[in-house]
């Protein structure tokens, strides 16, 4: 009878000993996954901030700034490539793909290409999207399309 167990006894695992099913996400780091919605949330996101410090702060150092704003758009772009590596990941591929970034609309490939289901061999997802990442991620393109449409549209009724 020793080897009888107990069905009303308390569970021995604790929560620290709980698998998750997934991964927390990495800003600042080339390893994990990203989705498509945080990437284009977090790409546009980092974009503006990083922008909007680095103009005020040249705004107010006058020509001095100027070494400022090289430096936040190297800052931008070693941050763009490691969110691209994070995506290529999301859909099972090595980061060396981040590499088609440079190439001219072959890079909408990671804006389109869905993400693998489940754990890959780069990791679980990360964990489902906040209300702020999805309504940042559909209005980005939104606006983006509009100013496509007006910057067409404007010119044919200015006649």
């Amino acid at each position: 009878m020793a080897n009888d167990v107990n069905p009303y006894r308390a569970p021995a695992a604790t929560v620290a000993d709980a698998v998750h099913g997934t991964q927390p996400v990495k800003l600042f780091s080339i390893s994990g996954r990203i989705g498509r919605a945080r990437y284009i949330a977090y790409g546009f996101g980092l974009y503006f901030v990083f922008m909007f410090c680095a103009g005020v702060v040249a705004g107010t150092l006058g020509d001095a700034g100027f070494a400022l704003m090289v430096l936040a758009w190297l800052a931008i772009a070693v941050l763009g490539i490691m969110l691209t590596i994070q995506r290529c990941h999301d859909f099972n591929m090595s980061g060396w793909l981040s590499l088609v970034i440079v190439v001219p609309l072959a890079n909408l490939i990671f804006l389109f290409i869905p993400g693998t289901d489940g754990p890959n061999r780069f990791g679980a997802p990360t964990p489902p999207n906040s209300l702020g990442v999805l309504i940042v991620a559909w209005l980005i393109p939104a606006i983006a399309f509009a100013g496509i449409i007006a910057a067409i549209a404007i010119p044919a009724f200015q006649r």
